[in-house]
């Protein structure tokens, strides 16, 4: 399993006002699975059920607000 470590300050608003974050493909890989984790007030992880979409090269972790985080996926 490979993670990949994110800041809310990486979130960006979108039209629809959700905010998103994005990666290439090419970083996760073609059909991962992806788990993402929201890091809460005591300094642990936390599953959420994020909105996950796909554009072209990209990947799309998408919620109501941004957050300190990480993606977990297969290599």
């Amino acid at each position: 399993m490979k993670n990949i470590f994110f800041k809310k300050e990486d979130f960006i608003k979108n039209k629809e006002g959700e905010y998103q974050i994005q990666f290439k493909t090419e970083e996760i890989g073609e059909g991962s699975n992806i788990i993402t984790e929201k890091l809460n007030e005591n300094g642990e992880y936390e599953i959420i059920q994020a909105p996950i979409r796909r554009f072209e090269d990209f990947i799309f972790i998408v919620w109501d607000h941004p957050f300190d985080g990480r993606i977990i996926f297969d290599t």
